[in-house]
């Protein structure tokens, strides 16, 4: 299918570099531009790629400010006609949330395709390239719709998608709902849905991060053995606006945490309840106190509650 795509860089070890060859721990992320890495992958050569450095950090340290920029960046290549897909280079700590923002945010029509790598680009055998061969086999295939996480031959949905693995190449995994497809040798074997789905306070969200309004502090709680409420109380007391707890099974919370999350639901601020467990989600049932995530992990209920609490 005719169209350009569209490569934004944002750092992460897909572009870092390490002193030696070889050295796959030891290096420093968000060294080389994207031009750089697309320079060194011959089977590109020829394509109809237009790029852009949106930022240039470890994955580890992004925030509102980088996330503003890229979803500015994305709306508008979006919206140009002659646009096949967008493919992101991202570092593999914070994908699935940008991910699952973006897609939460804009549910693209068009394939925003997130891909990473797990080895710097000085690495004697670098995964990069060949994720970002695959990620653009994914940008230009029929069909290819909403945001995606492309790793090891694998293609994650926005919302399924999350970092299971520190080291290995094949690191992220989609849980209990499974991949969406696959790449293979250039070939695309889907056997999911494409993501589509769109908070629904999407676009006032937008309007607001677009005009450089200040986000909402949403932070996350941990309930464990020995769980009190002292953190949630100093948020309470330094304005927090809305809380994630990562409870424990099915939405368990520590009765001392419990404590002081009705306690800052009472004052206003906004709960929900996700689980630690990597797969499954919280059932709800009668007698819930704190609403659960709708099937959320704990970072990505984060993101939900951030964009809703912009919203309003």
């Amino acid at each position: 299918m005719a169209g350009k795509i569209v490569v934004l860089g944002t750092g992460g070890t897909i572009a870092g570099k390490a002193a030696a060859p070889g050295d796959n721990l030891g290096y420093t992320a968000a060294q080389l531009g994207v031009q750089d890495l697309l320079a060194a992958i011959p089977a590109l050569a020829g394509l109809p790629i237009a790029t852009e450095q949106v930022a240039q950090l470890d994955s580890k340290d992004m925030g509102p400010t980088a996330w503003r920029d890229l979803a500015l960046r994305c709306a508008h290549w979006l919206a140009q006609p002659d646009l096949r897909g967008i493919v992101i280079t991202h570092g593999t700590d914070t994908l699935e949330e940008t991910a699952f923002f973006l897609q939460a945010l804009l549910a693209p029509a068009k394939p925003v395709v997130v891909t990473c790598a797990m080895r710097p680009a000085t690495a004697l055998a670098p995964d990069g390239p060949q994720n970002l061969v695959d990620a653009i086999a994914v940008a230009q295939a029929p069909g290819a719709r909403g945001v995606v996480a492309v790793c090891a031959g694998v293609i994650h949905g926005a919302r399924e998608v999350r970092k299971v693995h520190p080291y290995r190449l094949d690191a992220f995994s989609s849980g209990d709902a499974g991949p969406l497809g696959h790449i293979e040798d250039g070939l695309l074997r889907i056997e999911g849905n494409w993501p589509a789905e769109r908070a629904s306070h999407a676009q006032a969200a937008m309007e607001k991060i677009a005009s450089g309004a200040p986000w909402p502090r949403v932070e996350i709680v941990t309930s464990h053995a020995g769980a009190g409420g002292a953190l949630v109380e100093a948020l309470i007391q330094q304005g927090v606006d809305g809380l994630v707890v990562a409870a424990t099974g099915n939405g368990s919370v520590h009765r001392e945490l419990e404590a002081a999350l009705l306690a800052a639901q009472a004052h206003g601020i906004r709960v929900v309840r996700s689980t630690r467990c990597e797969q499954g989600r919280v059932l709800p049932h009668r007698g819930d106190v704190l609403p659960h995530s709708d099937g959320l992990s704990p970072v990505k209920a984060r993101i939900a509650l951030l964009l809703e609490l912009m919203a309003l």
